[in-house]
């Protein structure tokens, strides 16, 4: 039973001791490379904080967060997974499908998209209205979540 428990403390130290602390910066340079072109490329705004996080010591995301509010997700190789705008702005629209932007101007007059995901099997919209619809990979409708 001793032996149980002294192994259990030690696994539980090795865990605790494997994750790091969140880091903080703030300029894109901590960033990857692809991150930091879609930066450049798809936003007039620039870098206010860049949080890593990481998990067991490495990194799992990068959530950056620039001047004007947008917040932008990317995973460890600096491909963009989210971008979340307040209901005041909209997505920028480099990041939007085509198909998912006609979809919402046609069938939501007035609605910005304020969030988008990247999943899996397509994406997550959120609109300023407080929809959300899913859309598959090549930007069709699926389904109102």
């Amino acid at each position: 039973m001793k032996k149980l428990m002294i192994c259990a403390l030690l696994a539980a130290g090795f865990v605790m001791s494997a994750q790091a602390k969140d880091i903080y910066a703030h300029d894109a340079s901590v960033l990857p490379k692809a991150a930091q072109t879609t930066l450049a490329n798809n936003l007039k705004s620039k870098v206010s904080v860049v949080k890593i996080d990481k998990d067991f010591g490495r990194v799992d995301e990068y959530e950056v967060v620039m001047t004007d509010g947008v917040v932008v997700t990317f995973d460890r190789d600096g491909n963009w997974k989210e971008v979340e705008t307040n209901n005041r702005s909209s997505v920028p629209s480099a990041f939007v499908p085509k198909g998912i932007s006609t979809y919402v101007a046609k069938n939501h007059r007035g609605a910005k998209i304020v969030g988008l995901e990247k999943e899996r099997n397509g994406y997550d919209v959120e609109l300023s209205d407080g929809v959300d619809i899913k859309f598959n990979a090549k930007g069709e409708f699926v389904k109102y979540d």
